[in-house]
């Protein structure tokens, strides 16, 4: 019923009819099975106020709408991973994945008495990922060529490389394989979805970049192949990065859980751009090099 405990057998719910009548059944049913079970309304507990008790509830829906984010998160990369040239297969799965998600939500809306932000914000998200599903269910056009052009590392020396802001797990993965293997004077640029970069710039994981998903690969992938690049420990990296970006369960990646918890705090720090990449970049060296 979305209580919250006040001491280890006290409970609080706010009061309504719908309530009353709950717990007078409750009441009812502890006794019958030789428990010990009390009610009652009272319009102060001394010595919380009203806002403290109010907190209380919007703690614990907080965490309630923390847990349905994550699985929202979830369905968000695969759907962009589809946008930037993935494969479609699976838009049923995902539209009833969506639906799946939006019962949960709406389940915890039921009980939150007080309007946590986190509600709100979720709201936003679901209403986000709603109009990319229906843009994706609407495409009727077919998957690029899963065939993927080989490149050379020097035409690609000097060069700035441009992707979408707000940096995330491939986007990172793939500015730190740059650095360390195509040209470790590369630089980095950020675009909004749709907006021109300088003639010049090299785009990644972008719809319409140079080096974006192809099939259920992505970008990190794609550049290995592109380039042929045959270091082991960059292969290792690449499973970690496609679990953690498409999440079809491809490979099972023990460690990839750590990584995205380190990734999702840079991400949340109040970093700007290029601070979050550099750190990601760090990150994904670090974890090269505990595979060499």
């Amino acid at each position: 019923m979305g209580s919250v405990q006040l001491k280890d057998t006290v409970y609080l719910l706010p009061f309504s009819v719908e309530h009353l009548e709950s717990l007078q059944w409750l009441a009812s049913e502890v006794v019958s099975m030789g428990g010990e079970g009390a009610f009652l309304r009272t319009d102060r507990i001394e010595p919380m106020s009203d806002e403290t008790l109010f907190e209380l509830f919007n703690e614990a829906r907080a965490k309630d709408y923390q847990a349905i984010e994550k699985e929202f998160s979830v369905l968000e990369r695969k759907l962009d991973s589809i946008k930037k040239g993935g494969r479609k297969h699976g838009v049923k799965a995902l539209s009833a994945q969506y639906a799946k998600l939006i019962g949960n939500y709406e389940e915890v809306l039921r009980i939150d008495y007080f309007s946590s932000p986190y509600g709100e914000s979720l709201r936003e998200k679901s209403s986000r990922i709603k109009r990319q599903l229906s843009l994706v269910e609407s495409d009727k056009s077919e998957n690029p060529s899963a065939s993927i052009i080989k490149r050379k590392i020097g035409d690609y020396r000097g060069r700035v490389w441009a992707t979408r802001k707000r940096p995330f797990i491939d986007r990172m993965a793939t500015a730190w394989l740059v650095r360390k293997f195509i040209d470790p004077d590369a630089g980095f640029e950020f675009v909004e979805d749709g907006e021109n970069a300088k003639a010049d710039c090299v785009l990644f994981d972008i719809q319409g970049g140079e080096f974006t998903h192809v099939g259920d690969l992505c970008t990190f992938e794609v550049i290995i192949k592109s380039f042929a690049l045959k270091d082991k420990a960059v292969h290792k990296i690449a499973e970690t990065v496609h679990e953690l970006d498409i999440k079809d369960g491809k490979y099972s990646v023990p460690e990839a859980r750590g990584i995205e918890d380190i990734l999702s705090g840079i991400r949340k720090a109040p970093y700007d751009d290029i601070e979050a990449l550099d750190k990601g970049m760090d990150v994904f060296e670090m974890f090269y090099l505990s595979l060499k």
